[in-house]
Formats: C-alpha cells, sequence, structure tokens
C-alpha cells in the first residue's frame, strides 16, 4: 500500500508535468545516453518521450542510468518518422530538431513556452533527414571549446534546462490538475499498490 508521503509525491510531480512537451530520440544508438535523457527529462517535468528507430535496433534502456524514471514516463516507440511526426503534429507541438548546420538557432533564442517537440539525433549522424525536413526550426549549443558538439544527453539537458527556465519564468510550472493527470495518478496508485 503507498504512504500518504508517497502519494503526495506522486501528485506533486504530476501536478507540474509538462503535457506539451515530447522529447524524441532519433535513432540514439547508445543505451546509456538514451537512458540519460530519460532521467533528464524526468527531472525538469517531461513526461513524454519518443524512441524513433528506423535503422538500428531500439536500445535496451536502463534503469539505473535512467534514474529509474522510465516506468513514470508515457514512452511511445515509432519504426516510421511519418508516424512520428504525424502524431506531434495532431497534439499540436512545433517540431524543434537540433542538428549542426549553418542556419541553426542556439536553444537560448527559442521560444519553448508552447507545446513542442525536440528532436534529439544520434551520436553520428544526427537527426534524420525526414525528422529536419519536418522541424519548424533546428538549434545547436555555441561550443566555445575543440569539440564540435555535446554529448546527446548532456545536449538534451543543457536544452531541456532552457525550456525549464523559460517555463518557469512564465509560472508554468505552477500546479495544473486535469482529468488526463487524475486518470494517470490513478494508474500510478494501483501500480504501487500490491496485488
Amino acid at each position: 500500500m503507498s504512504t500518504s508521503r508517497r502519494r503526495q509525491r506522486l501528485r506533486h510531480v504530476l501536478e507540474r508535468r509538462q503535457d506539451d512537451v515530447t522529447v524524441v530520440l532519433d535513432n540514439v544508438h547508445d543505451a546509456h545516453n538514451a537512458s540519460a535523457v530519460l532521467r533528464s527529462a524526468d527531472g525538469f517535468g517531461v513526461g513524454r518521450i519518443a524512441l524513433l528507430y528506423t535503422d538500428n535496433p531500439m536500445p535496451v534502456l536502463s534503469d539505473g542510468v535512467s534514474g529509474f524514471t522510465r516506468k513514470w514516463m508515457q514512452i511511445d516507440s515509432y519504426d516510421d518518422p511519418q508516424a512520428c511526426i504525424s502524431e506531434i503534429r495532431a497534439r499540436g507541438e512545433c517540431i524543434i530538431a537540433t542538428h549542426l548546420q549553418e542556419d541553426t538557432t542556439s536553444q537560448l533564442e527559442v521560444d519553448w513556452t508552447g507545446p513542442v517537440a525536440l528532436i534529439l539525433g544520434n551520436e553520428h549522424q544526427g537527426c534524420t533527414p525526414e525528422m529536419r525536413a519536418a522541424a519548424d526550426a533546428t538549434v545547436a549549443i555555441p561550443m566555445l571549446g575543440m569539440a564540435q558538439s555535446f554529448n546527446v544527453s548532456v545536449a538534451g539537458a543543457i536544452i531541456l534546462a532552457e525550456l525549464y527556465r523559460q517555463r518557469a519564468a512564465q509560472g508554468m510550472y505552477q500546479p495544473k490538475w486535469n482529468r488526463v493527470k487524475e486518470a494517470l495518478y490513478r494508474s500510478w496508485l494501483a501500480r504501487e499498490s500490491p496485488q
């Protein structure tokens, strides 16, 4: 049976979840990187992850690396970029892809307060051509050293920190409740209870 303190924690998390944000892992090869992105997403109040794998098998996510957050997230799996894009568009989310190219924008110049899907590309090629073509904008984190880019899990955390900063300044992490959150809360409570 879940304790009162545990129930309060579950509700606290759900009240602050950003229901209009999706993080898409676009063929991220390394299971540790993918798992670390889940942990960062959870930490910044994002509960929806899309796993898009078209050229490699989907990695086995690590509970330890992800901070055991996987069971508290909605994880959608795709092997077709168009299906992933269609569902993102159906939710009204703007698509922002990370990619190293000349016309990218700094993550600091993007408005992260609207419905958004952040596409994180794989460690070698970045986002797939299909996801870049669908993107409303592409972003890159300015680099001041010799390395061309950050590790994908670090890049994800940096961008999600900016998303958090902007949304917190707008009061978007104030507690909110609705029927969807209530249903999810009840499912979490059922999961916590002994069978």
